[in-house]
C-alpha cells in the first residue's frame, strides 16, 4: 500500500511540473540572490534554474554595486541553459527593457526623466536613464556654451526626451530644455515682482561693447552703455566690473519677450536741468576734448554735458583741415557757447570765437597802402597767394603784378616759396579777403608819360626798331607801334625801311588805351590833319589855288 501511495505522489508531482510553463527566452523574470562569489551574483530564477550576473551590472554609472544575498531582482533570460547547465541571464538587459517601457510612457506624456551623464562622445555626451543609454548633444547641455562639463558628470538630474526610436535603440535628450523651462518660470516670477521706475540691486553678470547684463535674481536685464552715466562712456568696463553689485532702475519691461531695460544714470540728477543757467550764450568755458570726428570735436563741459565744436567753428584760417590737426583727445580747450538746444540736449560751441578774428587784426594794423612782405604760398591762373601774419593769405591779382607786362607774362617771374613785397589795396573782413598789389610798389611810368597827352595831340617819338609791318617807337619810356599803313599819306612812302633807328618823328595821337597801356600813333593822320589845317588857313575850295600853292604859302608863313 505504501509503495502504491509513493508512486501516486510522484506521478502527481510530475504532472504538476508539466503543467507549470517554463519561462520564454527573451523575457524578464524575477529571481533571488542566493550567493555572491568571484565578482558575480548567483541568482535563482526558479524553475530549477540558476544563473550568474556580473556585479557591475547592478551598479549605476560612477557608483558601487548595491546587491546582497537574499535580494530579489529582475533579470533578462537570454537562454534557459548553457553548456554548464546554467541559465544565461542579464541584469543590464532587464534594466534596459524596463527603462524603455518607462521612457516610452514618459515620452508620450512629455514628462521629465532622471539620468546621469557618464561619458563623452563626438558631438555631445552619453546619459544613463536608469538602464537605457541616451545621447545628449553639446548644444543641449545648457542655455549657454559649457566649457567644462566635469561638474555635471555622474550627477543625477532631470532631462527632457527630444526623440526616441526603440527599434534602432536611439534616444536623444536635452538638459537645456529643462533649464529654459525652469528659467522661464523663474523669470516670470521675478518680472511679476518688478515695475517700471523701480530701483533694484543687481549683480553684473557679463560685459559687452554695448552694455552690461545685470542679474536681478534669476532674470537678466540689459544696462545699455548710454544709460550708465550722463557723461560719455566709451566702454562699460570703464565704470563696471563682472561680479560687482550695482543699483539700477527698471526703465522698461517687455512682458511678451521678458526683456528688461535698466539704467543707472536715471538714479542721478540730470545735469541738463541746469545747463541753460550755467552756460549762457557767448560765455567762455574750459572743457576737455572727448571725441574727434570728421565733422568736429566733442568737448565735455562737465560730467554729462558735452558740446560739439563744428569743424567750421574751429579756426579762422584752417578751413579744410581735419579737426584732429587742430585739437587732440583729452586736450583742455577754451570754447564759447554759441547755441543751446535743451530739447535735443545739444550745445554748439566755438573754438575760434575765443580768439580775435585775424582779419580784424590785420585791418587794424595794415591799413590800405601799407607795404607787406610774405612768401608765395600758391600760384593760380588768376594770381598769387601771399602768406601774411596769423596764417592768413592775401591775393595779388595778375593785373596787379606789373605796369609793363601782361599778367600772364608777369606770372612767369614768380615761383612758389618766393618772398615778395606788395602793397595792401583792400581788406574785406566779412568776406575774409585781402587784396595786394606788387606793381603799386612803383610808379606808373605809362601814366606819367602820357600825362597831358590826349587824342589828336602831336608828339615827337624816337624810332627803336624797324619791322616789315611797321616801326616800333618810344615816347617817354612808353613803347608803341606804328603800322605800315600809318607811316604816310602817300602810299609810295609807306615803307618802314625809309626810317632808321634813332630817328625822331612827329606823329599824331589817335588813341590812348590805359587798359592795354598803349598809345595809338599815326604819321598819316598827322599829315592829313596838317593838310586840313592849311586849307582852312590859306585857301578854299573855290579860290582856284592848287594844293601846292596852298602848302607853299603855308610853309612861307611858317618861315
Amino acid at each position: 500500500m505504501a509503495q502504491n501511495a509513493s508512486m501516486e505522489e510522484f506521478e502527481a508531482l510530475l504532472q504538476e511540473s508539466f503543467e507549470i510553463d517554463t519561462p520564454d527566452e527573451g523575457s524578464v523574470v524575477k529571481g533571488r540572490v542566493i550567493a555572491i562569489e568571484a565578482g558575480q551574483a548567483i541568482i535563482d530564477v526558479g524553475y530549477k534554474m540558476e544563473g550568474r550576473v556580473e556585479l557591475k551590472e547592478f551598479a549605476n554609472p560612477g557608483e558601487a554595486p548595491e546587491i546582497e544575498v537574499g535580494d530579489e531582482v529582475e533579470v533578462f533570460l537570454d537562454r534557459v541553459e548553457n553548456a554548464r547547465g546554467e541559465a544565461v541571464i542579464s541584469r543590464d538587459k532587464a534594466r534596459r527593457e524596463e527603462a524603455w517601457d518607462r521612457l516610452e510612457k514618459a515620452y508620450a506624456d512629455d514628462a521629465r526623466v532622471e539620468g546621469a551623464i557618464f561619458g563623452r562622445v563626438k558631438g555631445g555626451f552619453t546619459v544613463d536613464l536608469g538602464g537605457a543609454v541616451a545621447f545628449l548633444p553639446g548644444s543641449q547641455v545648457d542655455v549657454r556654451p559649457v566649457r567644462d562639463a566635469g561638474p555635471l558628470m555622474g550627477l543625477k538630474q532631470p532631462f527632457q526626451i527630444l526623440k526616441m526610436d526603440r527599434r534602432r535603440g536611439n534616444i536623444v535628450v536635452s538638459r537645456r530644455a529643462i533649464l529654459e523651462e525652469s528659467r522661464a518660470e523663474q523669470r516670470a516670477e521675478v518680472i511679476g515682482n518688478l515695475a517700471e521706475g523701480q530701483a533694484v540691486d543687481g549683480v553684473v553678470k557679463n560685459i559687452t561693447e554695448y552694455g552690461a547684463f545685470v542679474d536681478l535674481g534669476g532674470v537678466d536685464g540689459l544696462l545699455h552703455v548710454t544709460d550708465m552715466a550722463w557723461r560719455r562712456v566709451n566702454h562699460p568696463s570703464e565704470i563696471l566690473s563682472i561680479g560687482e553689485t550695482v543699483k539700477v532702475q527698471v526703465i522698461k519691461i517687455n512682458k511678451e519677450t521678458h526683456r528688461i531695460s535698466l539704467g543707472m544714470k536715471q538714479l542721478q540728477d540730470d545735469p541738463w536741468d541746469t545747463v541753460a543757467a550755467k552756460y549762457p550764450l557767448e560765455s567762455v568755458h574750459t572743457g576737455r576734448v572727448t571725441n574727434i570726428t570728421d565733422y568736429g570735436a566733442f568737448v565735455e563741459l562737465e560730467a554729462g554735458v558735452e558740446g560739439l565744436v563744428h569743424v567750421s567753428e574751429m579756426s579762422w584760417t584752417k578751413k579744410n583741415v581735419h579737426p584732429g590737426k587742430i585739437v587732440s583727445t583729452s586736450q583742455e580747450v577754451e570754447v564759447m557757447v554759441l547755441e543751446i538746444d535743451g530739447a535735443k540736449r545739444r550745445v554748439s560751441l566755438g573754438l575760434k570765437q575765443t580768439m580775435r578774428n585775424p582779419w580784424d587784426v590785420f585791418a587794424e594794423t595794415h591799413p590800405v597802402g601799407t607795404e607787406v612782405e610774405g612768401e608765395v604760398k600758391n600760384i593760380t591762373e588768376f594770381g598769387l597767394f601771399i602768406g601774411l601774419d596769423n596764417d592768413i593769405d592775401g591775393m595779388v591779382h595778375l593785373s596787379d603784378l606789373s605796369w609793363d607786362q601782361r599778367g600772364e607774362e608777369a606770372m612767369q617771374n614768380y615761383r612758389k616759396g618766393d618772398v615778395v613785397k606788395a602793397v595792401v589795396t583792400e581788406v574785406d573782413v566779412d568776406k575774409e579777403r585781402i587784396s595786394l598789389s606788387v606793381k603799386a610798389l612803383g610808379s606808373d611810368q605809362f601814366a606819367e608819360a602820357v600825362d597831358g597827352v590826349k587824342r589828336g595831340s602831336i608828339i615827337t617819338v624816337e624810332v627803336t626798331a624797324i619791322e616789315d609791318g611797321g616801326i616800333e617807337v618810344e615816347y617817354e619810356g612808353a613803347k608803341s607801334f606804328i603800322r605800315r599803313s600809318d607811316l604816310s599819306r602817300d602810299r609810295a612812302e609807306q615803307r618802314p625801311e625809309r626810317f632808321g633807328v634813332g630817328d625822331k618823328v612827329d606823329v599824331r595821337v589817335t588813341n590812348v588805351d590805359a587798359k592795354s597801356r598803349r598809345l595809338g600813333l599815326s604819321i598819316k593822320a598827322r599829315e592829313i590833319a596838317e593838310e586840313k589845317e592849311a586849307v582852312e588857313q590859306y585857301g578854299s575850295s573855290d579860290s582856284g589855288a592848287s594844293l601846292g600853292d596852298i602848302l607853299g604859302a603855308a610853309l612861307k608863313g611858317d618861315e
